[in-house]
């Protein structure tokens, strides 16, 4: 497995968030310290660190390396800038997001706005171009392209397939395994199965998109987990980077980083052909301007 490079700033501690499921007990120790509470991490020694995680200097050495960096210094001086990033967005100093039973209304909604727009700027910082490319190739060029989400990825593939289909490309979104599974059974060389996940490991995602690569389809994953199963399945992923805090709201967040990259592909899409897309979106709101 390739290491990651290392994120640059504040987007450094959203990724290792998204990167916790793929490491053993002992690196995920050391990550969970790290993503609670980066900025305590990057003042302490690595001795520290390792004894409060339960676990050895060695593995925070190792840990580091996993995040890209080539050891324990590395790590703590970027840790350390996104604190300084953090502190310098609000004269109150750094936002969690993690909302609290005693939060006021006002400061839950500074918390949710603090992480959607973390979401929004660390997806777009961290999302991976020449994956970005090869996607709008792939939808470019497709015959027939399959979307797949279920709860709130589904709201996030009707999304993109909605775009599509007003560009006249032949999209259709599928929210049920089943319905994906018999479409997808019937696709092959030429066409496209856009799968989205935050998690990466919804089997509602993965089995569909597992069975359409067997068939020869091209797949395209869009989740907040890299290494996960969807994204080892598919062909090419594009990362969202959101964190999960409390009710879930990170959740929430994976919704606007998932339609940071849907809009990043839609325009990718459109602007490869202008004249088309013109008379495709002109036609359409002709059409709805009539009803």
């Amino acid at each position: 497995m390739t290491e990651p490079a290392p994120p640059d700033g504040a987007a450094l501690v959203s990724r290792i968030g998204a990167m916790l499921p793929e490491l053993r007990p002992a690196e995920r120790r050391v990550g969970e310290a790290v993503v609670a509470d980066p900025t305590s991490v990057a003042r302490e020694s690595i001795t520290a660190l390792a004894e409060r995680c339960n676990t050895s200097a060695p593995t925070v050495v190792r840990f580091a390396k996993r995040m890209g960096f080539s050891g324990y210094p590395q790590l703590r001086l970027a840790l350390a800038k996104a604190a300084g990033i953090e502190e310098g967005r609000t004269a109150r100093g750094p936002l969690s997001g993690t909302l609290d039973p005693d939060d006021t209304l006002e400061e839950v909604v500074a918390k949710i706005g603090y992480a959607d727009a973390r979401a929004v700027e660390d997806t777009a910082s961290m999302l991976d171009i020449d994956a970005l490319r090869s996607a709008v190739d792939a939808l470019v060029a497709a015959r027939r392209i399959d979307l797949i989400g279920v709860g709130a990825s589904g709201v996030t593939a009707m999304d993109l397939c909605q775009k599509l289909a007003r560009l006249g490309l032949n999209a259709v979104y599928h929210g049920d395994r089943h319905a994906a599974v018999t479409a997808l059974s019937l696709r092959g060389a030429g066409d496209v199965v856009i799968s989205v996940s935050h998690s990466g490991s919804t089997p509602d995602a993965i089995a569909p998109t597992r069975l359409a690569v067997d068939h020869g389809v091209r797949a395209i994953a869009i989740t907040n987990h890299p290494g996960s199963k969807l994204a080892q399945t598919a062909d090419i992923t594009l990362v969202t980077t959101s964190r999960e805090t409390t009710f879930r709201s990170g959740a929430m967040a994976s919704r606007i980083a998932q339609l940071v990259v849907v809009d990043c592909l839609f325009v990718g899409v459109a602007m490869r052909d202008m004249p088309a897309t013109r008379d495709a979106l002109d036609a359409s709101f002709k059409a709805i301007a009539e009803l």
